[in-house]
């Protein structure tokens, strides 16, 4: 299966199948749809007949210097060479390599908005491209430097290097590190491509690496998502808390779709629950300070962090809805300038704009920021109280087995929790506010989507995190209480969570150990969409 790029088609779960490799460890391939290479090919020998002269009207970065360099012509005799002192001059990137997804993924979206054919670029360069992304060929793209106007211009030019073929761009191939051009002869392609007229300010123009680092961010937190109903349920579980706030009907009184779709989802997790029910709070736990010849005080409702999930989680959905709508649009959108239209029979107009400016992905970002921070946080809150016997209903202190004092049980793990929670709330301080003017002030507002989309990644990788361990916790709960408790069954959905958690994860019964271990494999058990699917067999596809 192949993923065809074709200016107009692209989706998240396609970039997501070209940047990481699927259960078999291979990426899918990138395929240049038919048609776009007949429209690509079109436009590009139009500019070859009519713009690549010395006597054609000056047209920015076809036959002009760049920014304030706008008015002065390039003559044709340095157009090549043009090409390339365009790519030196932006190479200014700083910091840790990109991840490799987020290379691959800047590759395919960068493809794609060629293939509109709005952006003069040749079918050789399209074809370069996806020649590296098909070899497995990534250069190292340094992730800082970009302002995210006009487009991710110092990351981008690394990309650009790359492509062309320079030896100071390191290209990783098969696991090593190795110049460009070594790097594409050892993949079997050519290890220069020299560019033509406007290829380097196309490749260099455009917010793709902050659209590739923000697509993928936003797919990831779709999966968390959903894990964190399934953590919320199995909280509810081991809290024997109350159904009633999940009811539809309170619902449709405030019809916020988000918030709809997650008490759906926890009802279908864990609506037949008998451990939600006031029987089931009749059995003592082990650290339960009442007295048991007294009547039990009804529950009637729960705290905030289990009541108001569907509150909190669903501003989230709704918010990641938006966010789809942003991104599906930037993917299929020409973003470089200037851009080539269509003017009659036979004749192609080029228009300057501002399309490189990445305002939509910055703001985008900002908000899924902010939305999975505080998915985070309302999950720390949850599994802080599942150590805690005051807050807990009894559970043993700390989640602890064997000796206590001798074992100190899941303490610690709630702080390294807390510690995400506190990182992200500095991090998702919004960075689109922001802007400082650069170039001479050619470059007088800038979007800072880089940046933006950058901290929302952090967030997403440290709520997935967060969201997994509370499923940790929520299962040692569950089975510390198992053998006490069971005349009341937990749901279907919550049964399922905990049978894939325990397929992988055995409880912690017999005292302290490593929990690096459970922290890493529980969240390979989240990455990997086991736990969701395992739910989704149980009761059906969740929202």
């Amino acid at each position: 299966m192949a993923v065809t790029i074709d200016g107009r088609r692209m989706t998240g779960q396609k970039v997501v199948r070209a940047a990481r490799p699927g259960p078999a460890g291979r990426w899918e391939k990138a395929v240049l749809a038919p048609a776009a290479r007949e429209r690509i090919g079109e436009a590009r020998a139009y500019i070859e007949r009519n713009w690549l002269t010395d006597d054609a009207p000056l047209m920015y970065a076809f036959n002009t210097g760049v920014g304030l360099f706008k008015d002065v012509r390039i003559p044709i005799a340095d157009m090549a060479r043009y090409q390339d002192q365009t790519i030196r001059a932006h190479a200014t990137g700083i910091g840790e390599p990109l991840p490799r997804d987020a290379v691959r993924a800047t590759m395919l979206l960068r493809a794609n908005a060629f293939a509109s054919a709005y952006s003069g670029a040749t079918l050789g360069l399209i074809d370069r491209l996806t020649g590296f992304l098909n070899a497995g060929l990534h250069p190292v793209i340094p992730a800082k430097g970009s302002v995210g106007a006009s487009g991710d211009l110092a990351p981008l030019a690394y990309l650009a290097g790359a492509i062309r073929g320079f030896e100071d761009v390191a290209v990783e191939y098969k696991g090593r590190i190795y110049p460009a051009p070594e790097a594409a002869r050892r993949a079997g392609l050519a290890p220069d491509y020299p560019m033509g007229a406007k290829e380097a300010s196309a490749i260099i123009n455009g917010s793709t690496v902050s659209l590739a680092i923000a697509t993928l961010a936003a797919e990831d937190a779709g999966r968390i998502r959903k894990h964190a109903d399934v953590a919320l349920c199995l909280s509810l579980e081991a809290l024997r808390g109350e159904l009633a706030a999940f009811d539809q009907r309170v619902h449709a009184a405030r019809p916020h779709p988000g918030q709809a779709r997650v008490a759906r989802n926890v009802l279908r997790i864990a609506g037949e629950s008998r451990r939600c029910s006031e029987a089931a709070r009749a059995v003592l736990y082990p650290d339960e300070t009442r007295d048991p010849a007294k009547p039990i005080p009804l529950r009637v409702q729960d705290v905030y962090s289990l009541r108001c999930a569907p509150q909190v989680h669903g501003p989230v959905a709704d918010a990641l809805d938006y966010i789809d709508g942003i991104l599906t649009t930037e993917m299929n959108s020409a973003t470089d300038n200037p851009l080539m239209f269509a003017d009659g029979d036979d004749r192609f107009v080029s228009i300057s704009g501002g399309h490189f400016h990445g305002a939509y992905v910055a703001q985008a970002m900002d908000l899924l920021a902010i939305a999975m921070a505080d998915l985070g946080a309302i999950s720390e809150r949850r599994l802080a109280r599942l150590i805690d016997p005051a807050m807990s209903y009894g559970l043993p202190r700390n989640l602890v087995a064997g000796q206590r004092g001798l074992n100190t049980g899941y303490a610690t793990v709630q702080c390294s929790m807390s510690a995400l929670v506190m990182e992200n709330r500095s991090l998702a301080t919004p960075g689109s506010v922001d802007s400082i003017p650069g170039k001479g002030n050619a470059e007088d507002h800038v979007s800072n989507s880089t940046w933006c989309a950058r901290k929302a990644r952090t967030i997403v990788e440290n709520v997935e995190q967060i969201v997994a361990v509370e499923m940790l916790l929520a299962a040692q709960a569950l089975s510390l209480v198992a053998e006490r408790s069971k005349d009341h069954p937990i749901g279907r959905g919550s049964r399922a969570a905990l049978e894939a958690i325990r397929a992988r994860i055995e409880p912690a019964l017999a005292g302290d150990r490593w929990y690096h271990h459970e922290l890493a494999a529980i969240l390979d058990l989240a990455r990997s969409g086991t736990i969701v699917a395992a739910v989704e067999e149980a009761v059906g596809a969740l929202e």
